[in-house]
């Protein structure tokens, strides 16, 4: 099914746009003929995306710091200017930054739970008023993580925090199902090119090597799912959270490699 065709002319809030996984899913919904809405906090990267190829007619970029209440209302006011309202949300922006947990102090917790689940709560709860208001039955989409459910060693205020995102995305689903919006989470996989994040060659290989279906999240596979999430073929879902991982958060490979199967 061509999830695509319904999205023309929709509009569509992406944060964290000029991420890898942000420029992916803006590019998809782009080029599906949505509006969009493009944040980041970082303003020169942003304006750039306005001359992208996919940035199309009545589309728009605000720069955000998403740790700032004040600048969340201000980036939902922005959107009521422009559209009264969106039709879908996509709470994108995330950091992981990487760390035993004896090593991490107050302040930098409270820099990943601001970005990763305090600005979530904050877009959607401002995003979902616009849309109640215009009787629009909108779609949220948080990009969540298998490391929801997978702890990883060096990771736990991530994982931490996308595991309360999970829980935050159930308790939007439930409450918003009245009004006709629906909010589900999406768990890309493996995916090296993130600007924050810089990976070894050799790091990326091993990861990808014990993936299940044995490669790397694409932007296919993110964007494809993405759609399906904001459109209507995906109508009677709510609460759910959908990994597009290659099994990758249900196990590793790694403590099969010298093992052969029996066939």
């Amino acid at each position: 099914m061509d999830y695509a065709q319904e999205l023309a002319g929709k509009r569509v809030v992406v944060t964290g746009a000029c991420g890898i996984i942000g420029g992916w899913l803006a590019e998809t919904f782009g080029r599906a003929g949505a509006r969009l809405c493009l944040t980041d906090a970082r303003a020169d990267e942003l304006a750039k995306l306005k001359d992208a190829p996919y940035f199309t007619e009545g589309s728009f970029v605000q720069a955000t710091d998403l740790r700032d209440a004040d600048a969340i209302e201000g980036l939902a006011g922005a959107v009521r200017r422009h559209w009264g309202a969106a039709d879908v949300l996509v709470n994108n922006a995330g950091i992981y930054p990487s760390g035993f947990l004896l090593d991490v102090d107050a302040e930098e917790w409270d820099r990943i739970f601001d970005i990763n689940l305090r600005a979530p709560f904050l877009l959607t709860r401002a995003m979902a008023k616009l849309m109640i208001e215009q009787k629009i039955p909108g779609s949220i989409i948080n990009i969540s993580s298998g490391a929801a459910r997978k702890m990883r060693r060096t990771a736990c205020p991530y994982s931490t925090s996308k595991t309360a995102l999970d829980r935050l995305t159930k308790g939007f689903a439930i409450e918003l199902a009245e009004y006709g919006i629906r909010a589900n989470a999406l768990e890309p996989g493996f995916a090296a090119g993130s600007a924050v994040s810089s990976l070894s060659q050799a790091h990326v290989e091993t990861v990808t090597a014990n993936i299940p279906m044995g490669r790397a999240t694409t932007q296919q596979d993110v964007g494809q799912a993405a759609l399906f999430l904001a459109s209507s073929a995906s109508a009677y879902i709510t609460g759910a959270s959908l990994p597009v991982d290659g099994g990758n958060s249900i196990g590793s490979l790694a403590v099969y490699q010298d093992k052969k199967h029996a066939l």
